[in-house]
């Protein structure tokens, strides 16, 4: 590199200097181009002044094309390729800038900083654009940091949860005692025709069940007008005495449900108006009236009646024994909540119309449009117009069936009847469903362990006095608000201290308890958790459910808590177990976990357990004033679990019930429109279409007891 002092700035370069002239010389100035090109990278430098050099000689080519550069025996930059290259002169001189009119015609002389600034622009621009070319940080160039996603910082955004709906608010409700009594006169009302309403339908059963076995009866068998009078007469009967479904389907129409009690109630007029048919119109086939299973449907819808009064009245009844109930079952996010007692909202919940009634709204308008659909392709679609009474009556008799009434009624009424017994009251499937709905219920320690199941076993100090320890002791149990609270203040009634005021009181997830009483650190809980807070315990010392007190990390005292178990409390885990309701215990006792549960009971259950926060956040859960869907008016852990597991099986009972009896509606719609499409109405007799009916009945009973007995 040639000295600074002697080199002219590269600004001192005019456009008339040849580039090609002294190439081992360089420009007189203050930097040098080596120097000039160490800005764009040390690792790059090598590769740049390359290309750099390998531009100039190609710029510098054409400058050079003149007639003696075309002599043989030189180059393209007029030097001989044989002989060395000339010395550089000692000095060179300086060339003036030629005008205009002299320049050789183009190509024309490139300047120096043209061609090295347009050289390394380039070269810069094409290596930027080269991602597998990892740039190298340069003298006065910044490092490009390539931003790549490296670690999901957190989860993607998914669909937003859908909201769930919001509930009306409580309006002006009815008072249970009165809605009560207003239930009772509706169930004495509803079940009086019953009995009448029976011997009716047998009156219709008998002779027709005599002549399809075979037996002839006299003034019946062959006499239309005999049967078709006392079918009508019969029917006539059934619908004064069963008006309550009339009343019941057509008011819960206005309101723009379509349930199973309107669709007997059309049923029943469809064979009322055949029976007239069967006498006015000469053209009627001569096929059996279908007044045997209307009367039936009837019967069923009556009974459905007084099922759901009975069911309000025992509801009622047993929530209106006590104004103001000593405890509620809620639901929350993770399950149902045991609170302290409200009844506004009970009432309101109890009268919400159940989910079978909802998939009756959706699906027997669909039921019933088919019926007149099919009844029309097959009387006037064949010619036959005067059947269209017969295939129609004959249609809604098998598409309506018995158990429609009774899906939810039937086994609301039986769990209201057991859980009367045990002193709760749900408010109806609503209510059940919303506390059933998680599967779960959360559990304190007071729930496990009751008032009179935990004792104090002893109490040993370590150079405190009694009173002192136990008035810390029962400071930090009142504090945390757990079981041992009803421990300590009986203890310390009996020993004569005090609750201390506390400072920074805390929980550990360990097991213990925390505060500063009077500027020294006392700390409340198990073994454990006094290891963890580096409290040396004795040798030997063996206590599984034993509360430590330390002061100022010292050991006080130590007392041995024994834990009872309950027989209810054990058959109420046997419950949840058998029913698969999970248990999510919500404990502050550092002595109730998991563990200690295995180690008392002899249910299996696998309680949650979950972190201390949850639980904290679950306990304080207990002390809020949510909805009442159901109401506990006894003491214990066996009515909240007969609750929570007696309203999982209604809606086991009403789901699985609500399906079979849509299904069977289904099935009799199709079976009749193509029985009555071929006009085979001896293969769908009454009596058969009764027997097919009862037949879908079965399962449903089965299903409806179940909701009673666990």
């Amino acid at each position: 590199m040639a000295d600074k002092e002697g080199k002219r700035p590269y600004s001192a370069l005019t456009d008339a200097e040849d580039l090609s002239a002294g190439t081992d010389v360089a420009p007189d100035g203050d930097y040098s181009l080596e120097e000039i090109l160490a800005e764009y990278g040390g690792g790059r430098r090598r590769h740049i002044l390359d290309e750099v050099d390998g531009a100039l000689e190609s710029a510098a080519a054409p400058a050079e094309e003149t007639p003696e550069a075309d002599a043989p025996g030189e180059d393209a930059l007029g030097k001989a390729p044989a002989q060395p290259p000339e010395p550089p002169a000692p000095e060179r001189e300086e060339v003036q800038e030629a005008p205009e009119e002299a320049l050789p015609p183009p190509p024309r002389p490139v300047p120096i900083e043209q061609a090295v600034g347009q050289t390394v622009g380039d070269l810069m621009d094409r290596q930027a654009l080269e991602t597998d070319h990892r740039p190298r940080r340069g003298l006065f160039s910044r490092k490009r940091v390539r931003m790549e996603e490296t670690e999901q910082l957190y989860e993607p955004p998914g669909p937003p949860p859908e909201p769930e709906p919001e509930e009306p608010p409580i309006g002006p409700e009815e008072p249970l005692d009165e809605a009560a009594k207003r239930a009772l006169k509706r169930w004495r009302r509803a079940r009086r025709p019953l009995g009448a309403a029976v011997l009716a339908v047998l009156v219709l059963l008998a002779p027709q069940a005599a002549e399809a076995a075979g037996y002839t009866v006299p003034v019946w068998t062959g006499n239309a007008q005999v049967q078709t009078g006392v079918c009508a007469a019969v029917l006539a009967l059934m619908c004064i005495l069963c008006r309550g479904v009339f009343a019941r389907g057509f008011s819960r129409l206005a309101r723009r449900y379509f349930t199973g009690e309107l669709l007997l109630a059309f049923s029943a007029l469809a064979a009322l108006l055949d029976c007239g048919a069967g006498i006015w119109l000469p053209g009627r086939s001569a096929a059996p009236l279908y007044a045997l299973p209307a009367c039936a449907g009837l019967l069923f819808g009556q009974w459905g009646c007084a099922q759901r009064a009975r069911a309000r009245y025992d509801t009622f009844r047993t929530a209106a024994l006590d104004s103001a109930p000593p405890y509620l079952v809620t639901d929350l996010e993770k399950g149902a909540c045991k609170q302290p007692g409200s009844v506004p909202g009970f009432w309101t919940d109890a009268e919400k119309p159940s989910f079978s009634e909802i998939w009756q709204a959706a699906f027997l308008p669909v039921v019933f449009v088919a019926s007149i659909v099919f009844a029309g392709l097959g009387s006037l679609g064949q010619g036959r117009g005067a059947d269209f009474l017969l295939n129609w009556s004959a249609i809604l008799a098998a598409s309506a069936a018995l158990m429609l009434p009774l899906t939810d009624t039937l086994p609301a009424a039986r769990l209201a009847k057991r859980l009367q017994k045990a002193g709760c009251a749900v408010a109806g499937c609503a209510g059940a469903e919303r506390i059933s709905r998680r599967r779960s219920m959360i559990l304190s320690d007071q729930d496990l362990f009751p008032p009179g199941t935990v004792s104090l076993n002893g109490v040993k100090l370590f150079g405190e006095e009694m009173g002192r320890a136990v008035s810390y002791g029962a400071s930090l149990a009142r504090a945390s608000g757990c079981g041992l609270r009803r421990l300590f203040d009986n203890l310390l009634v009996s020993e004569g201290g005090s609750i201390q005021p506390l400072d920074d009181f805390s929980f550990y997830e360990e097991g213990g308890f925390s505060a500063n009483i009077h500027g020294e650190t006392v700390l409340l809980g198990t073994a454990s958790f006094m290891r963890k807070m580096d409290v040396r315990l004795p040798s030997g010392l063996n206590l599984r459910t034993g509360v430590f007190l330390s002061i100022d990390r010292q050991l006080a005292a130590v007392f041995a808590v024994k834990y009872k178990p309950s027989d209810n409390v054990d058959w109420a885990l046997r419950l949840l177990r058998k029913n698969r309701i999970r248990p999510i215990l919500a404990s502050r006792d550092p002595n109730v976990n998991p563990g200690l549960l295995a180690r008392k009971f002899t249910a299996k259950v696998k309680p949650e357990y979950p972190p201390l926060s949850d639980r904290l956040a679950y306990s304080e859960q207990e002390s809020a004033a949510g909805r009442p869907r159901a109401l506990l008016l006894r003491e214990g852990l066996l009515p909240y679990a007969e609750t929570v597991a007696g309203s999982r099986r209604l809606c086991r009972a009403v789901r699985a019930g609500t399906a079979l009896t849509l299904l069977a509606s289904v099935a009799g719609l199709l079976l009749s429109f193509y029985l009555t499409g071929l006009g085979s109405y001896e293969l769908m007799s009454p009596v058969r279409l009764l027997a097919f009916s009862l037949l879908w009945t079965l399962p449903v009973f089965l299903l409806d007891d179940l909701a009673g007995r666990y």
